[in-house]
Formats: C-alpha cells, structure tokens, sequence
C-alpha cells in the first residue's frame, strides 16, 4: 500500500509507461518488422520516454522512484479520432435514480413476469429486478406438468405469488398455482350454486369410489354415487364424465361430485309417470335390480317385478338383462326412479312365464295401463263428488223455504 501511495505522488495522472529501450545489439536486419518501421518503432519509444521524462541514471541498477515509475505507470489510452468533446450525457444523481427504480418485493406480493427461460425442472421468469426469479414445475400449475412448456409459453407475461425471499444469488422463488388454486375455488364455489353440470377426469379408483380432477382440483367421486350398484374400476381411469358438485368446502379442501345427480337431473326433467324405456339390469340385490336407462339408473323393486310372488330376484332378471320398464314414480331432488315390470304384464306372471312377450307388448300394455289409470281417477273424481252433494243435502238449513214452494201454491186445484 505504502508503494501505491508513493507511486501516485510521483506519477502524474496521465504519466506514460516507457518500456525499456533496445539495446544497442538489436539487429533490425533479424527483426520481423522492416528496418524503416523497426527505426521509426525506435524512434517513438524514445520520444515517449524523454515526455515522460524517464531515465536510469545508472546503468545495471534503479533506484526506489525508478522501480515504482517502471511498476506502476501505463501508457495513456486515447481512442482512433481522438476523445469526443462532449460530455456524457448521463449524471450520478440519474443512475442513483435508476437504481433506486428496481422494485422489491417480500413473502406474499403478486407480481406480473414474462417468461425469460426453460430449465428442466422449472422456468426463469422476469419480473423488473436486479436477478431472474425461478418458478418450479409443482408451483406451474395446479397440476405437475411433465415439461415447463406444457402450461407456459417462452415471452408470455403470467401473474405470479413471491414465496419466498431472495437466496444467496438474489433469486426469488415464485408460485402459480396458488393464485390459480385459488381462482379454482372461487369457480367450483359458484359451479355449485349453479348447481351446474361439469366435466370431469378420473384419475385413479379405490374401494369407495373413485378420484377426480374437476376445474383442476382434485374431488371424490363416492361409489354410491356413481352407477347403482356398482363402483368405479379401473378401465375407467382416463376418462371424463359429467358430474355435479355434492360438497364443496374450501377450508377443509373437500369437494364432492356425483355422476349418478348429474345424469338424472338430466334425463328426470323429460320423464312422466307411465313412460316406458329400455334399460338393462346392472346389478342385483335381495330387495330388487338396477336398472341403466342410458346413463340413469332406475330400480325395479322386488315387488314390482311380477304379480306373482318371487323369491329370487336374480333368477328372474339377472344382470345384463336388456329389458323394457315403465316408470311409476321420481324424485327429482334426490335423482331417483322407479321402475316396473308387473304394470305390463298382461296376464299375472308373464313376467316368470314369458318375459319376451311382456317387451314385445310393452307400449300396448302401458297404454291400456293408462287408459285404466285414467278410467279410475275419473270415477275417484265422481265418486268425490257425489260425496260433496250428499253432505250438502245433508247440512242444508230446513228453515230456508224452498223456492218451488209459491209457484206451486199459485197453481189452482182442478177436481
């Protein structure tokens, strides 16, 4: 430090470097240059040490000054043309304005970012500071993508969440998918209050039903709610069906769906009382079978199969039975059907004896079902009414003269 010192008190702040001069053995004959330019190179070394003003006094040794003027001077650099008279248009008091210009963030600001860079377990992305942030493959998306450019694209600006604070390097680590976690919710709350159907994608199977991904978040699918009588397998992970949401419960992350609601509320609002559709059994149980309507499920009570008793239902219709029903009742709200067979019987126990003939006259068979039906409701009606006029003859005031009274006294009596 002492040498600096000394050397800046002696070298004057544009002092030249001068290198040694040749020595009186150099031979410009050997030299790679001709022997013009090698003199005029002379030449110019020797006018720059005589304008330094540099010189050994004695030769073979340097004292202090002259070791610190050979260390520490340079040659003054001037560019081709010569330095520019103009100042630079640039002060301290701008560039300390543009520094203090760079924003900063902390845990929890939303930002906007574009895109800057792929890596292969995430994304630079810049958002107006000093270093790029980094976003990982699990904060992209709601879902993990296999490759960043699955879900973002190279220069496309997206809002982002800071997650955590600047590492050693400067680095913020950044998150999508909470904002979209959120924005998720917020969607599936009003899907809800909709009561809208959506799609969904099954994405695995267990013994209770199955796990979904609706409007990217995961839900469960519970058996009962999918097929009467049966359960998800795995043949239909993969893909996608329509659902309605049962439960949705951002704060304890529960979000249920149901196939079974969806598809009723469908297919219930065009179903009458008598109307008589295709289905095929899908399952069995001691009290009765299920029935697949096309994507609804209907149940066929044990004693709605036949007039005549039946013990065994599956010996009867058992599964995969193509079969035609009439629908006797529905409950819209909870998206129930049922069904029956016995009202197209046409003889008691066509059903056990030949069921063939029962689907073959099943649109007969109901219309006459209907036909009686409506028979019977108009003499329930007559019935009520003749009811109505007993009761008024009954509790009529005998008081009250009748009007037919005068008009038969005012007739006079013929012998």
């Amino acid at each position: 430090m002492r040498k600096l010192l000394a050397a800046s008190a002696i070298l004057s702040a544009d002092a030249a470097f001068v290198p040694a001069p040749m020595s009186a053995s150099h031979d410009a004959s050997n030299c790679g240059a001709s022997a013009h330019s090698c003199r005029s190179g002379s030449a110019r070394l020797v006018a720059t040490m005589e304008e330094a003003g540099f010189a050994i006094k004695k030769a073979g040794s340097m004292s202090r000054d002259e070791r610190l003027r050979s260390r520490y001077s340079g040659l003054k650099f001037v560019p081709e043309g010569g330095w520019a008279d103009n100042a630079v248009d640039f002060s301290y008091d701008e560039l300390s304005q543009s520094m203090n210009a760079i924003p900063t963030f902390s845990r929890g600001d939303v930002t906007t970012g574009s895109i800057i860079g792929f890596e292969p377990n995430g994304a630079l992305v810049d958002i107006g500071v000093k270093s790029s942030a980094y976003v990982t493959l699990q904060e992209m998306a709601l879902v993990k993508p296999d490759k960043p450019e699955n879900c973002l694209a190279l220069g496309a600006e997206y809002e982002f969440v800071i997650v955590s604070r600047e590492d050693e390097n400067g680095q913020l680590m950044l998150s999508r998918r909470r904002l979209l976690f959120d924005t998720a919710w917020e969607s599936v709350a009003k899907l809800y209050a909709d009561d809208a159907v959506v799609e969904g994608e099954v994405v695995a199977v267990n013994r209770g039903g199955a796990m979904m991904l609706v409007e990217g978040l995961r839900a469960f699918l519970p058996g009962s709610h999918f097929m009467a009588g049966q359960t998800p397998s795995e043949d239909f992970i993969g893909k996608k069906l329509k659902v309605k949401f049962l439960d949705v419960d951002k704060e304890n992350s529960r979000l249920v769906v149901s196939y079974r609601k969806a598809n009723a509320d469908n297919q219930i609002s065009d179903l009458t009382v008598g109307t008589v559709l295709k289905g095929v059994v899908t399952a069995v149980k001691p009290y009765g079978a299920f029935v697949d309507l096309g994507g609804m499920s209907g149940l066929i009570h044990i004693s709605q199969i036949s007039c005549d008793h039946i013990s065994n239902v599956e010996a009867v219709i058992p599964v995969g039975t193509e079969l035609k029903c009439m629908v006797i009742s529905q409950d819209k709200g909870k998206g129930r059907v049922a069904l029956s067979t016995k009202t197209l019987e046409r003889e008691p126990g066509d059903m056990i004896k030949n069921q063939q003939s029962v689907f073959d006259n099943a649109e007969a068979t109901a219309a006459m079902y209907q036909e009686r039906l409506e028979a019977e409701r108009k003499a329930r009606e007559e019935a009520a009414q003749d009811v109505i006029f007993g009761l008024e003859s009954v509790f009529a005031d005998p008081t009250v003269p009748d009007a037919a009274a005068p008009a038969a006294a005012a007739i006079p009596f013929e012998e």
